[in-house]
């Protein structure tokens, strides 16, 4: 059993950057695969980022954050990363990390395990 939780969220202007933090329990973290996605009110949750099991040697970003965003793990803290440089309003959402028993995902359904999600506002 893997428990998620994110930290990092906030308010920033648009342009501005901002750091999530995914923190597990358990000790097979690194035998996960990783993603964050967001949900803003009144969309479907949508992929933001996956990063594959073990060293992260293969990495994905949906189409509205490509060159923007970085998603990292690091093994030895049991943590994953999303990096957000110039945020848009369009951004705004609660982001949710998320680990499955997989060896890399794109789909929410390959994803087992899910954070209580962090608010992330952008004002333009």
């Amino acid at each position: 059993q893997v428990q998620l939780v994110e930290s990092g969220g906030g308010l920033v202007q648009a342009g501005a950057s901002l750091s999530l933090s995914c923190a597990a329990s358990g000790r097979t973290f690194s035998s996960y695969a990783l993603a964050w996605f967001r949900q803003a009110p009144g969309k479907e949750r949508e992929f933001v980022a996956a990063v594959s099991r073990e060293g992260g040697s293969v990495t994905y970003y949906g189409d509205s954050v490509k060159g923007r965003f970085t998603i990292s793990r690091d093994n030895a803290k049991n943590t994953v990363y999303l990096r957000m440089n110039s945020l848009k309003s369009e951004d705004t959402a609660v982001y949710y990390c998320a680990a499955g028993d997989t060896f890399f995902g794109l789909k929410a359904a390959q994803y087992e395990h899910w954070g209580q999600g962090t608010q992330v506002t952008v004002s333009s």
